[in-house]
């Protein structure tokens, strides 16, 4: 088992990864009856995705000995209605790091590879950016 999910009360969770014991709060967002005082279950999936892509650049950046500390990722999840959904995840990467233009496509290459990226639903739309320094 990796988590237990628990409803706390008033459109919120806890989840606990039981492997660590580390605590994740989801509230249904306010345009869902929500409070939105926490991350929502699709603010976690788009965010997984950032944060997987992330993930798999750094396994490659590691094995490059290119050093990836301080990139971010800034995400943009848009709903769509009938049914309601996850329409499109947007993520501008900000690669502040110096790379020559063949390691820039291994990186992002790499990134495409993710496991949330290929889970992801096709209808889904990925729409990524690179900024690199």
């Amino acid at each position: 088992m990796t988590s237990k999910v628990t409803y706390i009360g008033e459109l919120r969770t806890s989840s606990i990864h039981l492997q660590s014991g580390n605590e994740i709060i989801s509230d249904a967002p306010i345009d869902n009856n929500g409070k939105g005082e926490a991350f929502s279950p699709t603010d976690t999936v788009a965010n997984a995705l950032a944060s997987c892509m992330m993930t798999i650049m750094g396994i490659k950046a590691r094995d490059m000995e290119v050093d990836m500390a301080g990139a971010t990722a800034s995400v943009t999840k848009i709903m769509n209605g009938e049914p309601r959904r996850i329409g499109a995840i947007e993520i501008t990467f900000e690669m502040n790091i110096e790379v020559d233009q063949k390691n820039k496509v291994i990186l992002e290459r790499a990134a495409m590879t993710c496991p949330v990226f290929l889970s992801l639903n096709t209808d889904i739309e990925k729409r990524i950016v690179f900024n690199w320094k």
